[in-house]
């Protein structure tokens, strides 16, 4: 259900695209490496610095959901690793030049598209939350969310994308559906698939690989309570 500072959200959502700088990776002791030419990556979102490196602890191992090698089917079933024709598949360093060479300049946005249930416990670095539910014909504010996301109104019931952020769709791994839908819902309503990336791994893969998580502290959900 849509809370009633919906509106709010968006305003809060609008004044940081187009605000991220990213920094230089600084050197480090540490020798577990995201990438041969990356001990870790620095950015900031207005106000807010992150930084994504992996946990040093070589004896570390996941617990909890993500460590869980079994779920119900339906409705946790494996997907596809196409979640629709067009749109790219990716990995966790495309994440990363995709927060360097598109979220940093405005041209994008890391989308958590989980529940806020989810997101609240934790995600990647730089994602703002927009819940699957949201990217939908039936949403009476889907208007609001496409205008922010840079399309235009391009007569009564058509839209014009070509300013469109690019965005880069996760949840919680390949048994969840709720980026799957989310870009289902973006192409019904016409966003065209090569501005839409899925990172299949999701919230599973980016725990495994021991990478930097960061607990959300402010409004970061469009329609949270």
């Amino acid at each position: 259900m849509l809370s009633a500072n919906f509106r709010h959200s968006f305003v809060w959502l609008a004044s940081i695209i187009g605000a991220v700088t990213l920094l230089q990776p600084a050197a480090q002791a540490e020798d577990v490496w995201i990438a041969p030419e990356t001990p870790r990556v620095e950015f900031k979102i207005g106000s807010e610095s992150y930084v994504i490196e992996r946990i040093q602890n070589k004896e570390n191992v996941i617990s909890g959901t993500f460590a869980k090698t079994s779920r119900s089917c339906p409705p946790f079933c494996i997907h596809p690793m196409k979640a629709a024709e067009g749109v790219e598949t990716v990995g966790e360093l495309e994440i990363m030049d995709f927060l360097k060479g598109k979220v940093s300049k405005g041209a994008g946005l890391l989308v958590d598209a989980r529940i806020p249930e989810w997101h609240n416990k934790g995600t990647i670095p730089g994602s703002v939350n927009i819940p699957f539910t949201l990217f939908s014909s039936k949403n009476p504010y889907i208007e609001d969310l496409l205008l922010v996301l840079g399309a235009e109104r391009a007569g009564e019931d058509n839209w014009a994308f070509d300013d469109a952020k690019e965005l880069l769709m996760f949840c919680n791994g390949p048994w969840c559906d709720q980026s799957p839908r989310a870009i289902a819902g973006l192409l019904e309503i016409g966003y065209p698939p090569e501005k839409l990336y899925y990172y299949r791994g999701g919230m599973q893969n980016w725990s495994v690989l021991g990478l930097s998580t960061s607990i959300p502290t402010g409004p970061a959900t469009a329609g949270r309570q």
